[in-house]
C-alpha cells in the first residue's frame, strides 16, 4: 500500500483542494481499510459543494459516500469482513443509545455520522471505515451496479412504506438520478405504468431512451390531466423525489391512493391542501432513507432483476470530481462515477 496518496479536500464554500496524504491506516479494533474502486457523485455532493451550501459537511474532510471497494485490512474486532472482499458503504452510522435507535427509528438517531458528511469518504484511493458500515456484495455484481448500492438502499427502504400491488400505477415526480432509481425498482416489482414528471428535456429524454411508459414536462402538459389520461383514475402510488411538490402529488394521485415525500428541499415551505387529503382519502409517507433495507438491496444486486449502471453517463478520474459535479448540476449528466484507477 502506498504511504502517501492525493486527495479532494472540501474545504467549504463549494471549495475543494487536491492535497497529498498518508495513506489511512487501522486505527481501531474494528476498523477496515477499504481501496476505494469507485464513487458515485450524489445529489447530497453537489449540495455540499453549491454556495451557499444546502447540505452540511464538515471543512477539512473527504466527501462521497456512494462507494464501492476491496477489503485491504481488518482491524482485530473485525469478523464479517475479510481482505479481498469486495464492500459497500451504508454510510449513516447510527449511536444505538438515543431514544430514537432505543425504538428501533435508528433513521432517526440524533447522535449520527456520515461517511463522506462528518468523516472522510470514498472519494479517494483509500477508506479506513468502521466495520459496521460496511456491507458484502459478490464480486459477480459488476463495479457500476454495485456503487449504487447506498442510492438504491434508500428507494428499498421508501418503497416500504406505501402498500403495492402489482400493476399499480405510479407517477414519480423528479426524473434525476433518485427518480429513475424509484421507476427501475417499481418496474421491476411489476408495476402497471411508470410515469416520469419533470421540466428537463434532458432528463425527461433519458427516461424514455430507458424504457419508462411516459416522461411529461409539466411545464407543457397539464400533468394531472394527462396522468388520469394515461391511467384512468390517476396514479395509485406517487413519489415527490424533489422535495417541495406535495400540492401536484396531491393532484396527481387517486382517490384513495398512495404519495411517498422522498425529496429533501429543506428550505422550502409548500402550501398543503388538507381538504383534499382528506376528502379523497389519501395517504401521505415520510420518508427517510428507510429503516434497515441493506440486506434486501444487497440481495435485489446480486439477483442482477435491477441494474442501476444503466444511469451512468460519465466516468471520470478523481482529479475531475468538480467536472463531474458541474456536468450533473448542469443536467448535462445523469448519474457520474469517479473512477480510483489502480
Amino acid at each position: 500500500m502506498a504511504q502517501f496518496e492525493t486527495v479532494p479536500i472540501f474545504r467549504g464554500d463549494g471549495v475543494i483542494e487536491y492535497i497529498e496524504r498518508r495513506t489511512p491506516q487501522l486505527a481501531a479494533d474494528d476498523d477496515v481499510i477499504v481501496r476505494i474502486e469507485a464513487c458515485g457523485i450524489c445529489g447530497t455532493d453537489l449540495n455540499i459543494l453549491a454556495t451557499p451550501p444546502a447540505h452540511k459537511a464538515t471543512p477539512g474532510i473527504v466527501i462521497g459516500h456512494e462507494g464501492v471497494g476491496v477489503v485491504e485490512a481488518i482491524g482485530p474486532a473485525v469478523r464479517h469482513v475479510q481482505p479481498g472482499d469486495r464492500v459497500v458503504i451504508a454510510n449513516r452510522l447510527t449511536c444505538g443509545k438515543c431514544d430514537y435507535c432505543r425504538r428501533g427509528l435508528d433513521n432517526q438517531c440524533t447522535n449520527y455520522q456520515t461517511i463522506g458528511t462528518t468523516l472522510d469518504g470514498a472519494f479517494a484511493p483509500t477508506l479506513r471505515a468502521p466495520a459496521r458500515a460496511l456491507w458484502k456484495i459478490d464480486p459477480s455484481v459488476p463495479r457500476d451496479d454495485a456503487a449504487f448500492f447506498e442510492p438504491l438502499s434508500c428507494v428499498v427502504g421508501s418503497v416500504k412504506r406505501a402498500p403495492f400491488q402489482p400493476g399499480d400505477n405510479v407517477a414519480i415526480i423528479g426524473a434525476g438520478p433518485m427518480g429513475l432509481l424509484f421507476a427501475l425498482l417499481y418496474r421491476t416489482m411489476g408495476a402497471g405504468k411508470v410515469i416520469l414528471l419533470d421540466v428537463a428535456p434532458y432528463r425527461l429524454d433519458f427516461a424514455q431512451e430507458i424504457g419508462m411508459d411516459a416522461a411529461l414536462n409539466v411545464a407543457q402538459v397539464d400533468a394531472p390531466a394527462e396522468v388520469k389520461r394515461l391511467t384512468g383514475l390517476g396514479a395509485d402510488i406517487v413519489v415527490d423525489a424533489v422535495g417541495n411538490q406535495i400540492d401536484q402529488a396531491i393532484r396527481l394521485a387517486r382517490r384513495g391512493g398512495q404519495i411517498i415525500l422522498f425529496g429533501l428541499r429543506p428550505h422550502d415551505n409548500p402550501t398543503v391542501n388538507q381538504y383534499t387529503i382528506t376528502r379523497y382519502d389519501l395517504t401521505v409517507h415520510g420518508a427517510f432513507v428507510g429503516l434497515h433495507p441493506f440486506a434486501q438491496t444487497i440481495q435485489l444486486l446480486e439477483s442482477r432483476r435491477i441494474q442501476p449502471s444503466i444511469l451512468v453517463t460519465h466516468r471520470l478520474p478523481l482529479t475531475e470530481l468538480m467536472r463531474g459535479v458541474e456536468l450533473m448540476r448542469t443536467q448535462q449528466a445523469m448519474k457520474v462515477l469517479i473512477e480510483m484507477g489502480s
